[in-house]
This record gives C-alpha cells, structure tokens and sequence, in this order.
C-alpha cells in the first residue's frame, strides 16, 4: 500500500529538479573532457602539419573553460591512410579529429584498390581549413646541372634523360605525387616516383640534393623558396597564387601539353562517424572564428593557403564533388601506387 507524500517531501523534491537539470546539462555538455588529439595522417614539417598546429591553439582557445589541450598527433604512412583509419576506428566522442586532404578524402579512394576506410561512412565532415596550390620546385643545383630555368626546360631534361631525374612526394596517392604523375602523363616523360613519409622528410632531401624535385604544397615549400634553397618554376593551380604572383602556372608555360594542367590541394578537419552533431557544430564555428582572425588569415595568405571555413554540410558536398573529380584525373592519368 502507497502512502502520500507529504507537503514538504514534495516542496524539497521541486526544489532539487533545477540542481538535477543543471547537472545533467553540464554532463550532457561537458565536451572536451579530455584532451582533443588533432591526427596529421603525415610527417612533422609538411602543409597538413603546419595548418594543424595553426588551428590546434585557437581552438584550445576557444574551449580554454574545459582546461582541455589540443595537441596535434602525425601518423604518417600509406599516403595518408594510416592515420585516416586511426581516427576512423577511434571513439566517436569528439576527442579524435583528422587533418584530412584531398588525398586521404579525394585521392585516394580512386588511387588504391583496397582502402582501410570508407572516406564517407566513416567520417563526419567539420570543416575546410584552407585550399593551397603545389608548386613545382627543384634542387638549385640539379637545375644548373640540367640548365633549367622553367618548366619548358624541364620537359626538355626530361625526355632527354629518360629515368635519370626523379621526383619526391609525401607519399604515394598524395596531391604532391598525383601532380607530379599528371605532368608526367600529359607530357610523355619518365622520372622516378621517391614516396616520402610526408612533405617534411622529402624536403630534407631535396634541399639536400638527394632528389631533384618536388611538386610541393606552397606552404611548406615557401620558407626554402624564399630562402633561396629551393628553386620555384610554376604553381599547379589555374590562376597564380597571391603570395608568388611573379611565379606563373604551369598552363603558362607555353608547353602545348599542358596547356589545361590544373592539380591543387586542401586541408580539412574531420570527425569519426557518429560524433555527436552539437560536438560537430562547435568544432565548425570557432574553426571558422578562427581562421577569420586577422592574424591567422594573414599568416595562412603569405604562405599561400586560402582560409576555409566553410559548414559542415558545404564540406560534405565539396568532398563528393571532389571525389569524382581526382577520380577522372587519376584515371586519365594513369597514376598508379608504386
């Protein structure tokens, strides 16, 4: 048999619902509880390493009340797709993000015949970080060797010594070596693929003339070509790139076959499937705050990166709009995995 409860059981229980609520709240809303790793599926050094450390410490700002880091995590190997499936396969608890690129999410899905994720079930788009061209840059000294001096010149070397030059890259399926098998396919030359744990170590070589070049993302190549260590012969994009407006594309360059040659690349962070959406939402919009800083934007504009920060949902759709494009490049191209 029930007994009725009293007056001031009742008066306590309705005052205790507010403290309940507030604490369900602060349970349900209680992200990042611990700390946020960002995986940079490449080596330390290269362009998705240098935009994941520039927006890992605004976004530890802008949730700086939850006392939680974001640190960046490289895990380089496979083209990118060693560290893509890490964050596919990780909690989906917003703790695990990836520096995704159109490599790891355009790429290779068209480039490798097995895939260790689906690069659409898989993942929950956050947002675009930046877009940037590569650019052509040789070894100083292997140009003077081969006397050149733009990318005219090049093709000439080239197809005058078959198999002798060879070309760097971060790795196989990788924007950096899918530009450099387009060039090679639509000008008929042969240089031998040097696939590279990420843009850093191949950059060490090539400064160090251990390889003679590299189609590079503009960021990480910039600082050696303003230097002087690094000699630059055109962009890869279809327009020039706001920060080396002296440097022409390589449609410029007067080589009939590669008059609509066009490779570009972009960074995008990412999110395992199934994180939770108010998590993905908040990821999106102080991502966006931050790359609307002054000082970011300008900092990502000279090193020749164009700012994102586009929604999830415009990710999304530019993703599958860019699978099916660098499928029809890959497959006119006739790249291949080494």
């Amino acid at each position: 048999m029930s007994t009725p409860l009293s007056r001031r059981h009742l008066l306590v229980s309705a005052a205790a619902l507010p403290l309940f609520a507030h604490v369900r709240a602060r349970a349900q809303g209680a992200w990042p509880s611990k700390p946020v790793r960002i995986v940079v599926p490449f080596a330390a050094g290269g362009t998705t390493d240098l935009l994941a450390r520039a927006i890992a410490p605004e976004l530890q700002r802008a949730f700086t009340a939850s006392g939680q880091p974001f640190v960046v995590d490289n895990r380089p190997g496979a083209g990118g797709n060693t560290g893509g499936a890490e964050v596919a396969k990780a909690a989906a608890d917003g703790h695990t993000l990836l520096m995704g690129t159109v490599g790891t999410h355009a790429i290779n899905p068209a480039l490798y015949p097995r895939m260790p994720y689906d690069h659409i079930k898989d993942f929950a788009p956050v947002t675009l970080v930046a877009g940037v061209p590569n650019v052509l840059v040789l070894n100083p000294a292997m140009a003077h060797k081969y006397n050149i001096n733009n990318v005219a010149d090049l093709v000439r070397a080239a197809r005058a010594n078959p198999g002798r030059l060879n070309v760097a890259s971060s790795g196989n399926g990788t924007s950096i070596h899918l530009s450099a098998e387009l060039f090679k396919s639509l000008t008929g030359t042969f240089m031998l693929h040097l696939p590279y744990r990420g843009s850093g170590p191949a950059l060490i070589d090539l400064i160090a003339g251990n390889t003679d070049l590299m189609f590079d993302n503009l960021p990480s190549a910039m600082p050696h070509i303003k230097s002087g260590r690094l000699k630059a012969l055109a962009v890869t994009s279809g327009q020039r790139s706001g920060a080396l407006p002296e440097l022409p594309t390589i449609a410029e360059s007067g080589v009939a076959e590669l008059k609509a040659y066009e490779a570009s690349s972009w960074f995008g962070l990412l999110a395992p499937a199934g994180t939770p959406a108010d998590v993905v939402t908040r990821l999106q919009q102080e991502s966006a705050k931050a790359l609307a800083l002054p000082a970011v934007k300008e900092r990502l504009l000279s090193q020749g990166a164009i700012p994102g920060g586009n929604t999830s949902a415009e990710f999304a759709r530019f993703i599958d709009a860019e699978t099916r494009k660098w499928a029809q490049v890959v497959k006119a191209s006739g790249a291949k995995i080494d």
